[in-house]
């Protein structure tokens, strides 16, 4: 080991560190040590504990940016593209009808830190099933394709209604409820 240069002040350093970086190096290796930890499926179930209070709370703030008390299907969509913009990610809308609302998305929030982290999925899947439950009913996540796994993309589901196509059965599948 060489002795340092003294003359690089350590501030001026080039190190590729910012809070959004160390964030979400943060968040990937808090996740990977759940999932190496208690394995996939009770990693998941932790981030979905975090994402339902994260819905609940950006539900919030939307209705109290837009002085409603509760937002309509069209709203909804609109504000599921919008909050995952606001953070970085891409999503846009592929299809919707009264029932279902088909999501896709070429960039994670999380970046390349998403990459073998398929838990962090369930921030999206119950920030999406919180925010259309409390303001239609009901709710059930599919998370089709995810950058997480390798897809290169996501397609994500929401159904808005518990009526199923007998080839609807997906098992990977999430059901949301109003609270109250």
């Amino acid at each position: 080991m060489s002795t340092p240069d003294r003359s690089i002040p350590i501030a001026s350093a080039d190190v590729p560190l910012e809070r959004d970086l160390f964030l979400r190096i943060l968040v990937r290796e808090l996740s990977g040590t759940l999932q190496d930890v208690v394995g996939l499926e009770e990693a998941s179930g932790f981030i979905s504990v975090v994402g339902q209070r994260v819905g609940e709370h950006i539900d919030h703030s939307y209705k109290t940016a837009l002085d409603v008390s509760t937002l309509s299907r069209e709203q909804v969509a609109q504000v599921l593209v919008d909050l995952k913009r606001r953070i970085q990610g891409s999503f846009y809308v592929i299809e919707e009808d009264a029932d279902r609302i088909v999501f896709g998305n070429g960039h994670c929030p999380f970046g390349s830190k998403v990459l073998d982290r398929p838990a962090l999925c369930m921030m999206t899947s119950n920030v999406f099933g919180v925010i259309a439950a409390e303001n239609l009913g009901y709710a059930r996540v599919e998370l089709d394709k995810t950058i997480a796994r390798g897809d290169g993309e996501c397609r994500v589901v929401l159904h808005l209604s518990d009526r199923r196509a007998p080839d609807e059965a997906s098992s990977e599948a999430r059901e949301y409820f109003k609270s109250s």
